[in-house]
């Protein structure tokens, strides 16, 4: 499985964003797709999931703000980031997991590469 993530840049405080990602290879081995982030000097931490069946869950700094969506017919995952915030910006990686529990805290099966998402105050 081949991920590549895309939509990231620099945007002012209170502004949005949207990260898609796009999965590629052998689909029958995702269920879960989500978004981490990785601040400079922090832990990677988990932003959000959602599964094969469209359940989602969101870290709690994120809840109301973004909004995680998936295209099933095309493989896609996405990423609405609304109201950033300064401590927002990170290195956003999308991942897969090709089994479906309760939490990915610990990380994913599949990962892509990062975008780079700088929120300006």
């Amino acid at each position: 499985v081949q991920l590549q993530a895309s939509g990231g840049g620099l945007v002012q405080a209170g502004g949005s964003l949207r990260l898609s990602c796009a999965a590629s290879g052998s689909f029958f081995r995702i269920n879960a797709m989500g978004w981490y982030r990785q601040a400079a000097g922090r832990q990677r931490e988990l932003v959000a999931f959602i599964t094969s069946g469209g359940n989602t869950s969101y870290a709690d700094s994120m809840k109301g703000r973004f909004t995680i969506s998936r295209d099933n017919a095309n493989n896609t995952v996405y990423l609405q980031m609304n109201s950033l915030r300064p401590e927002d910006t990170a290195v956003y990686y999308c991942a897969a997991d090709s089994f479906e529990y309760s939490d990915y805290a610990y990380g994913m099966d599949y990962w892509g590469k990062g975008t780079q998402v700088t929120v300006s105050s």
